[in-house]
């Protein structure tokens, strides 16, 4: 009997050590700094506007910056404490971007945000009001061009979309985040792809995992098993396979057009970890 491949892309890609050493090790929270420093060019597309002062006390959760047009996200703090300087500071790549810096005391949540770990899987929200919701929230992807959720989740007019595929390849050397994401907090992955499906008005969903990770994918196998729609697909291990036109051709043998979008090709791509971004900040008005 012949074996079956798992899938992958067709044309180039190699196969780095992947140096996964810190996959068997738990997520763990980190103390919090005495400074935090938070760009307002997070995103691409514009800035956003700042709508704190120095002196002012903010708190976790708390919109710092709002976004400016279309492709833009708004900034929240992601600590509690008083608006100190706001000046220009450099970024990793050796840019430099207006910044808003937060002298950090204690841990104090902006009222409005649901933190308790109760998963409610009934969505009872509309299309519009969830990309509302995730536009609020300020969530962006995890790549690059940290493109803002909300303009991905509103599909042009006349662009028809069947598929959204879940990106769980994580194919570069020593990251784990995903992998430990999918492993601690599966159930909310699953309704956080629910959500996007309502959002989307698709009803095909898969999630992409290499098979360098096969507890995830057997973990996501058991759990699916009683859900429409949702289907997980083990991956060959390739890079750079986690990159979108990569991954679409892999699950679906689509090929995006040379300077389009998934969209044209009836796809919208999530990573895990941008889905877990979906579905806590705003948890009140998408799931209750």
């Amino acid at each position: 009997m012949k074996l079956r491949k798992n899938k992958t892309f067709k044309l180039g890609g190699v196969h780095p050590d992947d140096q996964k050493i810190s996959a068997g090790i738990a997520i763990t929270p980190l103390p919090l700094p005495k400074i935090v420093t938070i760009p307002i060019t997070q995103h691409i597309g514009a800035p956003a506007k700042i709508v704190v002062q120095r002196g002012d006390m903010v708190k976790v959760g708390q919109i710092i910056a709002t976004h400016e047009g279309f492709v833009s996200s708004n900034i929240h703090a992601s600590a509690s404490g008083r608006v100190g300087v706001i000046e220009e500071v450099m970024d990793s790549s050796g840019f430099k971007h207006t910044a808003i810096s937060i002298r950090v005391k204690g841990d104090d949540w902006e009222e409005s945000i649901d933190r308790s770990e109760t998963l409610v899987e009934e969505i009872k929200s509309e299309p519009k009001e969830i990309v509302t919701c995730i536009m609020n929230a300020g969530v962006v992807g995890m790549g690059g061009a940290a493109f803002p959720s909300h303009v991905k989740l509103s599909v042009p007019e006349g662009r028809h979309v069947d598929y959204l595929l879940i990106n769980g390849v994580e194919c570069e050397p020593y990251l784990t985040a995903d992998h430990r994401i999918m492993l601690e907090r599966p159930r909310e992955i699953i309704v956080g792809i629910k959500i996007l499906m309502k959002a989307l008005g698709v009803q095909h969903a898969i999630i992409g995992i290499e098979d360098n990770k096969q507890d995830a994918i057997e973990l996501f196998q058991k759990l699916l098993k009683k859900e429409s729609g949702i289907t997980v697909e083990a991956l060959a291990v390739q890079y750079p396979q986690g990159g979108e036109k990569q991954l679409i051709q892999a699950l679906l043998n689509r090929e995006v057009p040379s300077g389009g979008l998934p969209s044209d090709v009836g796809v919208i791509v999530h990573n895990v970890e941008r889905l877990m971004r979906s579905i806590r900040p705003c948890k009140k008005q998408t799931v209750n």
